[in-house]
């Protein structure tokens, strides 16, 4: 007969070594957000002359869209001068030359990326940073060299999310198509 004992310290350093590998898959995403899957957002009502702008998929399939072409349209939208507007602008309405905001820019933006066949098109509303204390729109783009930050209104061209301040573009809502989300600061997440 043999007798097979647990040692109570190889459970331990086992469960220690389990907590530490769940630790250090959530050190990375502290800091960043995480978009949950809504039905509603405080925006919705205002953003009704834009929805079909936004569940729209009628891009053509290119090749890629790359990013000095996106450049290119960023620095033609940033050259429009800035003017708040209650209403949020149709492209055509912005591309008009009249004044139009960061929700206008973005919008523009947005349409044509997605009329270029760009996947993965988030439009966001946050803030530009932490102290900001109106609400900014902007665009998040996921591709295969990494994602931008794509910002007509302040910016002339994408930046790197991985090269932002962390006090910097934060995220309250984001829509991609017909989904809505809201952003939840990932910490908070991963300690529920």
């Amino acid at each position: 007969m043999i007798f097979v004992s647990i040692n109570p310290f190889a459970l331990k350093r086992f469960f220690l070594f389990l907590v530490a590998a769940i630790g250090f898959s959530c050190v990375s995403c502290f800091g960043q957000s995480i978009l949950l899957s809504v039905t509603a957002t405080p925006y919705d009502k205002q953003m009704t002359r834009i929805r079909p702008i936004l569940i729209s998929n009628n891009g053509r399939a290119r090749d890629r869209l790359s990013l000095a072409i996106v450049n290119f349209w960023m620095g033609n939208l940033r050259s429009i001068p800035y003017g708040f507007t209650r209403e949020w602008k149709t492209p055509v309405e912005t591309e008009s030359g009249a004044p139009a905001d960061c929700k206008a820019k973005a919008v523009a933006l947005y349409q044509r990326m997605e009329a270029y066949g760009a996947t993965n098109v988030r439009l966001v509303i946050g803030r530009h940073t932490s102290r900001s204390r109106c609400t900014h729109c902007w665009l998040e783009w996921e591709t295969e060299n990494g994602s931008f930050v794509l910002d007509p209104t302040l910016n002339w061209s994408a930046l790197p999310l991985q090269r932002l301040r962390r006090d910097s573009y934060i995220p309250l809502f984001a829509y991609e198509g017909a989904k809505k989300f809201r952003a939840a600061r990932a910490d908070l997440v991963a300690q529920n």
